[in-house]
């Protein structure tokens, strides 16, 4: 289980620290090219973020680096290509995702983050990883703007808080 979680943490570190701090909201996707989303209204964040998370767990469990790829912000890009099929990268050969879903959303200033719960299966181990995600907008194009260890609880429901 220690070297799944490794491989995980190791990637989400790499993303993290290859990623420039001022890549939200900084307009870049349009100079590199990327088609603006359809205009979304700010209440529309949550649906965005999931949908791009969702695509690339997606991509994760298909083993698909292009699709996993696209949905990344351009300017992480390149880090993504150094790690994702290495050794320790999302998409390495030696394992496979079984299972992956999105357990918590919630906004963070203009960006949205989403936390994920993911089974790894690697000779003949299983193990859980959590990642957050952060998608940021620029000019239109939501993506996912970083990865790292960790996440956020689910809010408790309305129906789970106690009357009082």
């Amino acid at each position: 289980m220690g070297m799944t979680r490794r491989r995980g943490a190791v990637l989400a570190a790499i993303l993290a620290t290859a990623l420039p701090l001022g890549v939200t909201g900084c307009g870049l996707a349009d100079s590199f090219g990327q088609e603006p989303e359809e205009a979304a209204t700010p209440d529309e964040g949550p649906e965005r973020a999931r949908a791009r998370v969702q695509a690339y767990l997606d991509a994760m469990k298909e083993k698909s680096v292009d699709a996993g790829r696209e949905q990344f912000c351009e300017p992480v890009r390149e880090a993504f290509d150094a790690v994702a099929t290495s050794a320790n990268g999302d998409f390495a050969k030696h394992f496979t995702v079984s299972e992956a879903e999105i357990i918590d959303i919630r906004a963070k200033g203009p960006d949205q983050e989403v936390s994920t719960s993911i089974t790894v299966k690697s000779g003949g181990r299983t193990s859980s990883i959590n990642l957050l995600f952060t998608v940021a907008r620029a000019d239109g194009q939501w993506c996912i703007a970083q990865e790292v260890p960790g996440g956020h609880t689910p809010a408790p429901s309305a129906s789970e808080t106690p009357a009082g």
